[in-house]
Formats: structure tokens, C-alpha cells, sequence
């Protein structure tokens, strides 16, 4: 068995997008997780260890933004990528202010999100800084 190229913990409060990314990104040959709330998210980032967290940004108990904020309180290595449909500048601007390494706009061809994921995957392994993606 091969194993999974990473542990994805992916935040989204719609089923049928959480299907979608659990279905393609298992087939990419990640490790997918998902949550469909900011409290379960929180309860999972403190209790188990993952490459990545994927977050949507409209969430109806909070903003991914503000989970960001509450992963990095305690979580300032592994790197976070935006999911959203929230694609103003500003929406980007405040997820990287709040922790966040990349920000992609829905809807992207799944070619695009895997690339993503596996770049800063990639670099966090490596040990280079969090930076901050060129999508963002």
C-alpha cells in the first residue's frame, strides 16, 4: 500500500463540497478528514496531527477567517489553505493576516487545488517559512 502523500483536514459546511474534495483529493492520494464546523475543527486540530487544513471561509458559526485565528493560538506550523467562494482582495487579505498560506477561489479545476495543496505541503516539510501563496 502506498502511503498518503498527507493529512488533510478539510473545514466546509456544505455536504456535497465536502464529498467533492474528500472524493478528489483521496484519489490525488491524500489522507482526508473533514469537519463540517468550527468546533469539531478545533477539537480535531488539538487532539491529532495533520499536514494541512483546508478552510472555507463562510461558515455559519464563525468566518474561516476567525478558525484561523483560533488554530494559530495554538498550531503555528501547519500551513492553512482557503477554500471559498469569498473572493474579494479583502477576504484574502484577512485570511493571510490571520495565519493563512493560501486562498483559493471556488470553483477551481481540481488540477489547480492539488497543486496547491502539494506545494505548501512541500515547503512546510522542508522547513521554509509559512509563506504565503501567489493565489492569495
Amino acid at each position: 500500500m502506498i502511503p498518503p502523500k498527507g493529512r488533510i483536514l478539510c473545514t466546509e459546511d456544505d455536504q456535497d463540497t465536502r464529498d467533492l474534495l474528500t472524493f478528489s483529493l483521496t484519489m490525488a492520494g491524500y489522507e482526508v478528514f473533514c469537519s463540517d464546523g468550527a468546533q469539531n475543527t478545533i477539537e480535531r486540530v488539538q487532539s491529532e496531527k495533520f499536514d494541512l487544513f483546508l478552510l472555507d471561509n463562510w461558515m455559519p458559526e464563525t468566518s474561516g477567517e476567525d478558525l484561523c485565528k483560533q488554530i494559530r493560538e495554538f498550531d503555528k506550523t501547519t500551513p492553512i489553505l482557503f477554500y471559498s467562494g469569498a473572493g474579494y482582495p479583502a477576504d484574502k487579505e484577512r485570511a493571510r493576516a490571520a495565519g493563512a498560506q493560501g486562498y483559493l477561489v471556488k470553483p477551481v479545476l481540481a488540477d489547480l487545488l492539488e497543486e496547491e495543496i502539494a506545494r505548501i505541503i512541500s515547503e512546510s516539510r522542508v522547513g521554509a517559512p509559512l509563506a504565503v501563496s501567489a493565489h492569495c
